[in-house]
């Protein structure tokens, strides 16, 4: 069995049984590929994926199995290499970083510069996505450390850290109606066309169940994933936006007025999620630190040991 075998099963059960686009990743050939899998198999005596002829069409029972235990031996090989890395390398290395837009545009760019300009010689990776996506990235080991609403944490391979609370506002330009109409309430909101967040982040979602709580029908017209693009389409006169708070720079978007709908909607928090078999390098901790000041080293090797990260910051902000 070779190391190289367990990469080549990993890395076709990630890119959903496709191992022309798995060679590729892999920057090898699909003939390679597959005639590795097939010399596994035959030294496993069992078949680690189902076929249709020469495609791959689903993983067996025993195949589940091995991927499991292939992804864990991986992830320890890696840990190892962190580890002499560490010890040899203290001020070099790789970061990636799996966060939504939201936080990458508004809440990121302190921390980031911040980190730069301590660790210059540490490749920096932001990588976008919903925070479902963010989750899938850090559970995989494509990305060291993800920032993402509370999906974030559903996810149990991961350890998250609440790192603060948010809640949402209306932006509209300065002659909507709603300016000269308060208090804002839930009711005044249904009247107009609604553009928010996509309903794969927690907050479209949250805001959906309040207004079908309410026995109100918001009449949402557009969703994205990007705050700028609702922004975008509220300029453009195609409805009012409802967005994080964050997320309104009154410089920026200084076309747009804002009311605050905190009122309205409990609070959402925003959550910092690592992989709890992960080895940190000492940068790491670092930026976790930038990003959550109210978890240090100590806080976050031993929440990573199993003692609960509640019991320890009972009534965070």
């Amino acid at each position: 069995m070779k190391l190289h075998q367990l990469r080549y099963v990993r890395e076709i059960s990630r890119q959903g049984l496709n191992i022309s686009q798995a060679a590729e990743v892999l920057h090898t050939s699909q003939s390679g590929v597959s005639k590795q899998i097939q010399l596994l198999e035959e030294e496993l005596n069992l078949h680690i994926f189902e076929r249709n002829g020469k495609r791959l069409t689903g993983v067996t029972e025993s195949g589940k199995l091995i991927l499991n235990l292939a992804e864990r031996a991986l992830r320890e090989i890696d840990n190892i290499k962190l580890v002499s890395e560490e010890f040899s390398q203290k001020e070099t290395g790789t970061l990636t970083l799996a966060t939504t837009h939201t936080q990458a545009r508004y809440r990121l760019p302190g921390a980031v510069q911040a980190f730069i300009q301590r660790y210059p010689d540490v490749k920096l990776h932001i990588h976008q996505g919903n925070p479902t996506q963010v989750a899938e990235q850090v559970a995989s080991g494509e990305a060291d450390i993800g920032i993402a609403t509370e999906v974030i944490s559903n996810f149990d391979k991961l350890l998250c850290f609440p790192c603060y609370q948010w809640n949402r506002c209306i932006v509209a330009p300065h002659s909507h109606p709603l300016f000269d109409d308060r208090p804002l309430t839930l009711e005044k909101i249904s009247r107009y066309p609604l553009i928010t967040y996509d309903f794969t982040f927690t907050g479209g979602s949250l805001v959906n169940r309040i207004f079908t709580e309410a026995g109100l029908a918001p009449n949402v017209v557009l969703t994205a994933i990007d705050a700028d693009v609702i922004k975008t389409y509220v300029n453009l006169g195609l409805g009012i936006g409802l967005l994080a708070n964050i997320a309104y720079d009154p410089e920026r978007d200084s076309g747009l007025g804002v009311i605050d709908a905190s009122h309205l909607f409990p609070p959402s928090t925003t959550y910092l999620g690592i992989r709890r078999d992960a080895y940190l390098r000492g940068y790491m901790y670092e930026l976790i630190q930038l990003l959550a000041p109210q978890f240090d080293r100590k806080a976050i090797e031993t929440a990573l040991q199993g003692i609960s990260i509640n019991k320890m910051f009972l009534g965070f902000v």
